[in-house]
């Protein structure tokens, strides 16, 4: 059976985050369409750390000669690359604050770049060695229109997970949703999910 691996990033709770709702609502299609292993990821819980010197160090050590410090703190990595390693399909819901990515977002980038792991450098530049997967990009925002000249968060993610390799990357969003056609914006959102579930 396959393996979804759903990230979320919104600091709002279940019932009101609408990030969330819509990629609880892509998950929960996908696996009644095809049936599949869910494996969630909620960055928001704020339990994953800012990369540093040290703990850089320890997850690029192979884990057969590390100390016992170095596993400890390279443990969280080594997990959250084995989840994006198992998974088939990656679904986030994450929404744009102050035009990018939330912080902890970034946090979990710094921790799953890991050379000869998740990429590895060439004699061409860099290449990313999770291929092979799909990922659905579940975004919203308060007023920030998704693909303008001030949206970094759609690009930057998308380019970020090219560069781990994986670059069948699809967008759903409810951009502006504060605005005064936001509920349409999301109810568009949900349409767009019916007919990628369908």
């Amino acid at each position: 059976m396959s393996t979804i691996l759903h990230i979320t990033a919104s600091i709002r709770s279940n019932e009101e985050s609408v990030s969330r709702s819509l990629s609880s609502k892509l998950v929960d299609s996908l696996v009644e369409r095809n049936g599949a292993n869910v494996v969630n990821r909620d960055l928001a819980a704020n339990d994953l750390p800012f990369i540093d010197a040290v703990r850089f160090a320890a997850n690029l050590v192979p884990l057969a000669e590390r100390s016992d410090e170095q596993r400890e703190l390279a443990a969280i990595a080594d997990t959250l690359i084995a989840e994006l390693q198992d998974a088939d399909t990656i679904v986030f819901g994450v929404p744009i604050y102050n035009f990018s990515v939330p912080a902890t977002v970034k946090a979990w980038a710094d921790l799953v770049a890991r050379a000869g792991t998740t990429f590895q450098y060439t004699a061409n530049g860099p290449e990313g060695l999770l291929t092979g997967k799909k990922v659905y990009i579940t975004t919203t925002s308060g007023g920030t229109p998704v693909g303008s000249a001030y949206d970094f968060m759609t690009p930057w993610l998308t380019l970020f997970l090219g560069f781990l390799g994986i670059t069948d990357v699809e967008i759903v969003a409810a951009d502006g949703i504060m605005g005064a056609d936001g509920e349409a914006k999301i109810a568009s959102a949900h349409e767009q999910i019916e007919m990628l579930a369908a």
